[in-house]
């Protein structure tokens, strides 16, 4: 896997341009759909990063707003690279809407996990008890891609330009037996071994500490290199999972985390409990 530019990005990039553009326009979405002669619907699909954008929508937009030359060009060539096809679309049964798009062209990812491993800390095993279990009903063909996906998803911490990986989680993820004993050890095994990588934050939130700033949801920010492009929340469902991106929502999510990683064991010392309760399953019992 490349750290190239990400299709998701341009496009979540581009959107925010056309919108600002019409803005600057005075143009309502109802005008600009009426002068293209298209729907409101697409044009505020468009504009949200919904859909992708032809070059030829793009041209007809920059001259409706006033765009030419080299600012105009420099919009279709974003329309262009937004169309690439990124890795994960040999995946794209598994892997829908923006979010792997987005994370592997992030700078930094900031994670809250309460009942399961981070994906991009999963093992295969681990990975494939904890799908059979919330899809029960899921083909082994099925399993076998989503298996296959998560750890390709994984590259992206070892990349040569890695984002800056910070992960906290309650102590019930180390303590349930997903796939059971001998899963779990590898597992565990595997999260203090990425815990050593220099881009890479593990910690534990105890059970000690009680109730807690992060029992509501898990979560995962999104940060990117470029300024032009806002910080992500993505907020996860039984569902589907929901994209903040206003700047008091960022915010909000921002301190839950900061309070999260106060609580928190220190890094060191997340990692001591997580080689302690490995060793607490690897005992032979007498």
């Amino acid at each position: 896997m490349t750290r190239g530019p990400s299709p998701t990005v341009r496009r979540r990039r581009l959107a925010a341009e056309l919108r600002r553009f019409r803005e600057a326009a005075v143009l309502t979405i109802d005008e600009v759909a009426e002068k293209l002669e298209c729907s409101a619907s697409k044009v505020s699909r468009i504009e949200t990063g919904h859909v992708s954008v032809t070059p030829r929508d793009v041209r007809d937009m920059a001259e409706l707003y006033g765009i030419v030359d080299e600012q105009r060009d420099a919009l279709v060539q974003l329309a262009r690279e937004a169309r690439q096809k990124g890795w994960w679309h040999a995946y794209n049964e598994v892997f829908t809407g923006a979010f792997v798009g987005l994370e592997a062209d992030s700078s930094s990812l900031r994670a809250y996990q309460a009942l399961i491993v981070p994906g991009l800390l999963q093992t295969p095993a681990y990975t494939r008890a904890m799908l059979r279990a919330i899809r029960p009903d899921a083909q082994p063909a099925e399993l076998d891609m989503r298996v296959e996906a998560r750890q390709t998803r994984q590259r992206l911490l070892t990349d040569p330009s890695p984002p800056e990986y910070w992960a906290v989680m309650d102590e019930a993820v180390l303590r349930r037996l997903t796939g059971g004993p001998e899963v779990m050890v590898e597992q565990l095994r595997k999260m203090v071994e990425v815990a050593q990588l220099p881009n890479v934050t593990l910690q534990v939130v105890p059970f000690a500490v009680g109730a807690h700033a992060g029992m509501e949801a898990p979560f995962l920010i999104l940060g990117f290199p470029d300024r032009i492009d806002p910080d992500v929340v993505y907020v996860e469902s039984t569902a589907n999972g929901v994209y903040l991106e206003s700047p008091a929502d960022v915010h909000k999510y921002s301190l839950l985390f900061d309070h999260l990683r106060a609580a928190a064991l220190r890094p060191d010392d997340s990692v001591d409990l997580v080689q302690r309760i490995t060793e607490e399953l690897t005992v032979i019992p007498e």
